[in-house]
């Protein structure tokens, strides 16, 4: 009885929540606080595939839900993003039977990289994708080494890892388990022989402490690397990108498998990537997987078009406190090479928590911006003098910079003048400040 009323309470707690549009994780909080260890209670379906990583959860989960029900798969996720075990224990228990019998073929679940841990004490997914892990959020998070330590506690034995191979952290944890299945990329035409970010945290090899040294890399920390040490390096890859062709926009996978990008970027290459592999885990065929996830266009809202004014816009969701998000778009940026006008904007830090810490905004490569097709720079909110003391340390013309507190009136001013094109760059904290004053296609 005991299960059956944590069950119920939950299931109309989600239900009340969502009539006024709040409460994704509240419901999962009571629950828990009633029946500590029930999610170890609930008959879950035999396939039970979670991601996490410092960046492309959110994408990752979108695309593997998006491919699993196009071949027919019920399958339910945590779409509204609730990631710790709150939001994980109320999607599970608002989706089941009063006894305990979860409703779906499969569970697909984007999972916080620092409470993996916690979300997994009372059950664990048959396959658990591990994208990256960057210096993310450090006044939460600490140091990436940190958080591959909550990542690891939460690894069972009999579950299937699914490991980016390029990452040198994150492929650690394959080394002595019996069932993974690695994800990599050749090198391609746009890979570089030395680090070419602000910071390099792959300097050393993550095992042993000596250098580590790099036969290519894609970006950062992430490529081809080998410690002469002790031998710690990328492992042999089952899932491929051979060919990458970002200014076409295709990708090959395992030398056949060709894939048309919605969004030529290198995140999305690597978050198709981990999808392709999860998917074929399941069973579906590598030629039904490329064929429903190309000219995908993500859902989530990490990529948005605007209008503002005479200027046609596209909005970029990238992650304050993680540098690696904030290069990821610039490169984009410039990858483009049209002349546009970008707005960088940090007004509030974080939605989870209280803090004002901005020494990230130094590790961002903004030395990019210092390029012949961008015409102007526009830095909102209110740490726009913050990220001009930063640019203040770049190359770029002071005149080309305009740095501007209120959001709404700076925005009302680059809507009198005319661009080519512009590029917003900001995380979800900002993401409704900018949207809200735009025609949002």
């Amino acid at each position: 009885m005991r299960k059956f009323f944590t069950i119920l309470v939950c299931r109309l707690a989600y239900f009340a929540g969502h009539l006024i549009g709040r409460g994704s994780s509240l419901p999962g909080e009571i629950a828990l606080k009633m029946y500590p260890d029930i999610l170890s209670k609930i008959r879950l379906p035999d396939m039970v595939i979670a991601v996490t990583g410092s960046n492309g959860k959110t994408s990752t989960v979108e695309m593997i839900t998006h491919i699993l029900r196009k071949q027919g798969k019920r399958v339910i996720s945590n779409k509204e993003g609730s990631n710790l075990d709150c939001g994980i224990a109320a999607v599970i228990l608002s989706n089941c039977t009063l006894g305990g019998r979860f409703k779906g073929d499969v569970l697909v679940l984007e999972t916080d990289e620092r409470y993996a841990k916690l979300t997994y004490r009372y059950f664990s997914p048959t396959h658990y994708v591990i994208t990256n892990l960057y210096r993310d959020q450090l006044t939460r998070n600490g140091h990436p080494e940190w958080v591959y330590e909550a990542i690891r506690e939460s690894v069972t034995d009999d579950c299937t890892l699914i490991l980016n191979a390029d990452d040198p952290l994150i492929s650690q944890l394959g080394s002595d388990h019996k069932n993974v299945v690695w994800f990599g990329m050749d090198k391609q035409t746009f890979s570089t022989a030395e680090n070419t970010s602000v910071y390099d945290d792959g300097a050393f090899c993550p095992v042993c402490k000596s250098r580590m040294r790099y036969n290519y890399r894609h970006y950062n920390h992430i490529g081809g690397y080998i410690c002469d040490n002790c031998g710690h390096c990328k492992h042999e890859t089952e899932f491929t990108v051979t060919n990458a062709d970002l200014d076409n926009g295709v990708i090959t996978i395992n030398g056949k498998y060709d894939i048309t990008l919605s969004f030529k970027s290198i995140y999305n290459v690597y978050n198709i990537l981990a999808c392709f592999a999860a998917c074929a885990q399941s069973g579906i065929a590598p030629e039904s997987i490329s064929a429903d996830i190309s000219d995908y266009v993500l859902k989530s809202g990490r990529v948005v078009e605007y209008t503002l004014g005479e200027s046609e816009g596209t909005f970029l969701v990238s992650k304050h406190e993680n540098s690696v998000s904030y290069d990821q778009s610039i490169r984009y940026i410039i990858g483009r090479d049209e002349p546009c006008g970008v707005i960088i904007i940090v007004d509030a830090v974080s939605r989870r928590y209280s803090t004002g810490e901005i020494s990230w905004l130094w590790d961002i490569d903004f030395e990019l911006l210092n390029a012949l097709c961008v015409e102007h720079i526009y830095l909102l909110g209110a740490h726009a003098h913050d990220l001009e003391t930063r640019f203040s340390y770049t190359d770029i013309p002071p005149e080309k910079i305009t740095a501007m507190t209120d959001i709404e009136a700076a925005v009302n001013e680059i809507a009198a003048k005319k661009h080519t094109r512009l590029y917003t760059v900001t995380c979800f904290s900002d993401k409704a400040k900018f949207l809200s004053k735009v025609t949002v296609k």
